[in-house]
């Protein structure tokens, strides 16, 4: 075989392998978040809102994801999962702080029909003052909602204590980059922290 010959060889092989590569990946460039995430995410989550601030002004995703931001959906009657889980991420956000890192936590409420904006807003400045209350009219909520695939289903609204069931997970979403991780209810303060300060860092690079 010539030199030319074996030169046109490997790179047909190389060509060949890096089809190969990019079918199997699915064409899709590398995460560069991959060492910041501890598991899989499945699917598209999060995206465009539009909801109702603690002033009662109409607000997007743009005008409330300005910095890394923590994003829980609850409501402001929750018994004592959402207190636990917002005043958690307030911890974290307070870590982060003595990082350097400033991060926002959101609370957007799932109880359109209680949840006026004054109530998130008692709710969000009694947990920490930085958080960001967030309601909307029910179709308003239901669509973000929907956005971030969440689960929330209100019990006898008869009953004016009513509770509603609701996932709890808490979701890490950066300015022009979007969502890029949640947590878990059990995942502590230190652990969100260390987590989102890794994103932030490799957002950065």
């Amino acid at each position: 075989m010539t030199r030319l010959a074996a030169l046109s060889a490997s790179v047909a092989i190389l060509a060949l392998v890096g089809g190969v590569w990019f079918i199997t990946s699915g064409g899709k460039p590398e995460d560069a978040f991959a060492q910041c995430r501890q598991g899989a995410v499945a699917g598209e989550i999060g995206g465009p809102f539009e909801l109702v601030n603690a002033q009662g002004q109409t607000v997007t995703d743009a005008d409330v994801i300005t910095e890394p931001s923590l994003i829980y959906f609850g409501y402001t009657f929750c018994p004592d999962v959402c207190p636990f889980d917002t005043v958690r991420n307030a911890d974290a956000v307070d870590l982060l702080a003595e990082r350097g890192y400033s991060v926002t936590p959101v609370f957007v409420s799932i109880d359109p029909d209680r949840d006026t904006p004054d109530a998130v807003g008692d709710f969000s400045a009694n947990i920490h003052p930085k958080m960001v209350g967030l309601t909307g009219s029910a179709e308003q909520v239901k669509a973000a909602s929907q956005a971030y695939r969440t689960y929330y289903n209100a019990q006898d609204k008869s009953d004016e204590y009513y509770l509603v069931d609701h996932s709890t997970f808490t979701y890490l979403v950066l300015p022009e980059v979007g969502f890029v991780d949640y947590f878990r209810r059990e995942a502590t303060p230190q652990e969100m922290a260390d987590r989102t300060a890794c994103f932030i860092d490799a957002s950065a690079q």
